[in-house]
């Protein structure tokens, strides 16, 4: 490169290390999961119950208080299907990140769906959580391995509403 060409990018190696320790919601949340239980929580004036826990509803802006048990079973409302190897996943490709709504919830999160083909996975598909075996659950959302289709019938798209 001359003196004379512009600048056009710049190869800056960066690292961030950090370290989260759960409170109050949070907390809670990852201690029920060690036990094998999903508990989120419900914001007392529009009634949402977020999965994981959250302090705070995200849309009132007041605490949520009351816990509320939901189902390890879910719906897909959207999914993406990964075909770009990643330096730190270390999955086989192609695989699918697939957005859940457990039932009993009101918020979806992005999770890992396996045990299918992706070229079978849609939005609708009924999904069931697959945990390790209880002599390893320890405070972590990674009890649940992955997802994977159930034996149910898809959810109606039109169903899904704010969510596709």
């Amino acid at each position: 490169m001359s003196e004379e060409e512009p600048v056009r990018s710049i190869v800056t190696p960066t690292r961030l290390e950090y370290e989260f320790t759960a409170a109050g919601a949070h907390a809670e949340f990852l201690e029920n999961v060690a036990r094998g239980r999903l508990v989120g929580k419900r914001c007392p004036r529009c009634e949402k119950v977020y999965v994981p826990a959250r302090p705070n509803c995200p849309r009132c802006g007041i605490a949520t208080v009351e816990s509320v048990e939901v189902s390890d079973r879910g719906t897909i409302t959207t999914f993406c299907i990964v075909r770009v190897p990643s330096e730190n996943i270390d999955l086989e490709l192609p695989y699918c990140a697939a957005n859940v709504l457990l039932d009993g919830s009101d918020m979806p999160f992005i999770t890992l769906l396996q045990e299918c083909r992706v070229e079978d996975v849609r939005i609708g598909m009924r999904v069931e959580a697959v945990w390790k075996p209880e002599e390893e659950w320890q405070p972590t959302f990674e009890n649940i391995r992955h997802f994977r289709p159930c034996d149910e019938p898809d959810i109606p798209v039109e169903k899904l509403g704010a969510w596709v």
